[in-house]
């Protein structure tokens, strides 16, 4: 059947079983949103902003592991969704975002809201299209979603110009490709290695990273955690591939990571890391890096591979499709005494806060009660990002939705959106601090436009906290542009923007709060008032071997 290039969208992405687009619409851009009126069964949210959307799309994808979509118009449009799409990027979740351009005989002459959105985004996607003929849009989009969702996953941007979206073409509809994963690369020499490397360990660590989530490996990894017998500790993207109520499971590791998952790293005789790319945050001084330890590294993607860190062996292929393989291989291995060793290390150095006001971690462990560890939890990101890293227990893969890579501050309220109407039986609460809320706050007009029940959460120092936190400690108090101690109420904020508003001042107040907000039906946001001071310990300076993490005692001489 004859269709324009508008309706072709519309078409495929229903043939890929999309259900939700977010987006907002523009002049470049409005015969795809005609169409959409018209002949679409796609659910269109239209956000506040379009970097709301891409990463409403973003938080639809992690929390169900398909693709998530989003609009916008060209120019300015297209540049507001440039840091979604990074932010996709550097954490590997697979969003579509679909452009529109001026037409074909306008391109090149600094059109009005012409922009060059391709060339752009060229180094934060996994692959780009700018489709000028209609007749190649339909293999171009699902080429796209194929991309996407392939290997590694990540982000694939279309821009179609106008008269592509206006002009006509045969349409025959097709199914969805089927994705497998990917096991070329993984041989049985390697896989070999890997065992007599795990054999022959008296002191293994297992380092789990957010690939093991995105291959959706949790049932393999806990077999193979408890064949190996070992300490487990992950990265902020890995939270949940392995549950943080396992007796084995140590906390993270880097920068906010626990001194005794720092440590056990630090003592370990093999280093066996699954999805993990070492980032700087995690590795510290790359030539200090498990200094005693072998390193078996499995990955899907071979770029990472002895990039950061050497390793002795790896196994490169899909993670769920290697542990499958080497868990049959594996016989029961025992490291007792090891793990007595890391047992030791918790009960020497346990993660504490003050227990006698209100505080970060205390907020993130009432939540923690309060959803019984089953909610979906995005975060903003700065100390509150950390605090939940390291008092929530996730449990569960896909609980966590976070930036991990670019470090996206007004990331977490659109990805919390995206995750709620992806999981509308979850609670879905994004953890926030006040910089970060300022930032997009105005997606919570989006979240009462469509009264979706999202808890926003603002742990608010009044400060942009982390950054002063190194200005503490690094910068000799130079407390320069970080003080927020402003006239904004968040609270009237909200109720100006149609959601419910609660202050919390005490510790009393917050398990009522958040019951409070669970039981309301419609969005909520908790201004939670903490200290300007309050830290996120332990803490390895920027730079400096892991085994240099430090806390409030080593600062004042009881560590």
């Amino acid at each position: 059947m004859k269709l324009t290039g508008a309706e072709i969208v519309i078409a495929c992405l229903e043939e890929q079983g999309v259900d939700t687009v977010f987006g907002y619409p523009g002049g470049a851009i409005l015969n795809i949103y005609d169409a959409l009126y018209k002949h679409g069964e796609i659910r269109h949210i239209l956000t506040s902003h379009e970097q709301g959307a891409s990463h409403a799309a973003d938080g639809y994808a992690r929390a169900t592991g398909k693709v998530g979509v989003c609009f916008a118009t060209s120019g300015p449009g297209a540049t507001n969704l440039v840091t979604g799409i990074a932010t996709a990027y550097m954490d590997s979740v697979p969003i579509v975002a679909i452009t529109c351009n001026v037409g074909n005989s306008l391109l090149g002459k600094d059109s009005f809201q012409e922009v060059d959105i391709t060339g752009i985004t060229m180094p934060i996607t996994k692959y780009n299209f700018i489709v000028k003929d209609v007749n190649n849009l339909a293999g171009v989009i699902r080429r796209a979603f194929k991309i996407a969702r392939t290997g590694r996953p990540g982000p694939v941007l279309i821009d179609i110009t106008k008269d592509a979206t206006s002009d006509s073409a045969e349409y025959t509809k097709m199914e969805p490709e089927e994705i497998k994963p990917d096991v070329n690369l993984i041989t049985e020499e390697d896989l070999k290695t890997a065992v007599d490397l795990i054999k022959a360990s008296e002191k293994p660590m297992i380092f789990v990273g957010g690939g093991a989530i995105l291959s959706n490996a949790s049932e393999e990894l806990l077999e193979f955690v408890e064949k190996v017998n070992a300490p487990v500790c992950d990265t902020l993207m890995g939270k949940g591939a392995f549950s943080g109520e396992h007796p084995l499971y140590v906390g993270m590791l880097g920068m906010h990571g626990t001194k005794y998952a720092n440590f056990g790293v630090c003592k370990c005789d093999l280093l066996i890391t699954v999805g993990s790319r070492f980032s700087d945050r995690v590795s510290g001084d790359a030539s200090r890096f498990a200094m005693n330890a072998k390193v078996l590294q499995i990955d899907v993607d071979p770029a990472e591979i002895n990039k950061n860190i050497i390793t002795s062996a790896s196994v490169i292929g899909d993670v769920k499709e290697v542990l499958k393989r080497l868990n049959p291989m594996l016989e029961q291995q025992d490291h007792s005494r090891w793990i007595e060793y890391i047992t030791d290390l918790k009960a020497r150095f346990p993660m504490k806060y003050d227990q006698e006001r209100l505080t970060g971690p205390y907020v993130v462990e009432e939540i923690y009660k309060a959803t019984k560890g089953d909610a979906i939890i995005c975060t903003d990101v700065g100390q509150h990002q950390m605090w939940t890293a390291q008092y929530y227990k996730f449990s569960k893969p896909r609980t966590l939705l976070t930036s991990g890579g670019l470090g996206t501050m007004g990331y977490g309220l659109g990805a919390a959106i995206g995750a709620k109407l992806a999981k509308p039986e979850k609670t879905v609460i994004n953890i926030a601090g006040d910089g970060c809320f300022r930032m997009n706050m105005n997606e919570l007009a989006t979240a009462s436009r469509y009264n979706i029940p999202v808890i926003e959460v603002v742990l608010n120092n009044h400060v942009l906290g982390m950054v002063r936190q190194w200005q503490t400690l690094f910068y000799h108090e130079h407390y320069s542009a970080t003080t927020l101690n402003d006239k904004v109420d968040f609270v009237k904020v909200a109720e100006a923007l149609g959601c419910k508003g609660i202050r919390v001042t005490t510790k009393e107040e917050v398990a009522p709060a958040l019951k409070e907000a669970m039981e309301c039906g419609g969005p909520v946001v908790l201004d939670c008032q903490i200290d300007s001071d309050d830290k996120v310990f332990p803490m390895v300076p920027a730079g400096a071997p892991i085994e240099n993490a430090f806390d409030q005692d080593d600062l004042d001489g009881k560590g």
